[in-house]
């Protein structure tokens, strides 16, 4: 047998799959999901917070930090579920993109002298939930959970905009480039067939939200 002959590549199975998947789980959860992209620079230097801005500007960037902890457990559970290759392919590229949203606003905290919520164990398990019955009913409406949500985000991150001090143009900055890629992801999720969920889900889906960024804004 030559030894230049390689062997086949192995085929990774559903248990390779849950194994990354906790793998990636674990990581996120301990902060240690590194960026592929730098963090987006503000157009000039930031003007001296006051304690009182600070502290608005820490519980913004918090409550942002968690829906990325959200949107990492919702995309990571739909590829897990779906035996749609190329979706899945879409639905971790996504995530990979949500992955330096959760980095950006991890770094932005730490600038602020504050700290991510302690209930982010909480937040991922509920989202990872969500994420896997979506996809267990169907890609279609594991798509629209993908629409609604993301339309959700972007709502939250432009009223994020008009409350940010003016000064703090780093979290702005930041706020701005999720918010932009945040309506990008619904579009391409619209695109590949996403079903329009019914009201009574959406209004479950606002108020979860409702109360998550509520209690993240103080724990």
């Amino acid at each position: 047998m030559n030894a230049q002959t390689q062997r086949p590549a192995r085929t990774l199975t559903r248990v390779d799959a849950w194994i990354s998947t906790l793998d990636h789980s674990l990581r996120t959860l301990a902060g240690v999901a590194g960026m592929a992209r730098p963090v987006p620079s503000a157009p000039a230097a930031d003007d001296p917070l006051d304690e009182q801005q600070r502290r608005l500007s820490a519980s913004l960037m918090r409550v942002n930090h968690v829906g990325e902890i959200c949107a990492q457990a919702l995309y990571r559970a739909q590829a897990l579920t779906t035996r749609d290759d190329a979706l899945r392919e879409h639905l971790e590229h996504a995530a990979q993109e949500e992955i330096d949203h959760l980095a950006w606003t991890a770094q932005r905290l730490r600038e602020l002298n504050d700290r991510p919520s302690l209930l982010n164990p909480l937040w991922y398990g509920g989202a990872f939930a969500i994420g896997t019955v979506a996809g267990l009913v169907g890609d279609k409406v594991s798509l629209g959970f993908v629409v609604e949500t993301e339309r959700q985000v972007e709502t939250h991150l432009a009223s994020h905009l008009e409350r940010l001090p003016e000064g703090d143009r780093s979290s702005r900055a930041i706020v701005a480039q999720m918010k932009e890629e945040e309506a990008r992801h619904a579009e391409d999720a619209r695109s590949r067939g996403a079903v329009e969920l019914p009201a009574p889900v959406k209004g479950l889906m606002r108020l979860a939200a409702r109360v998550m960024t509520r209690t993240a804004h103080h724990i």
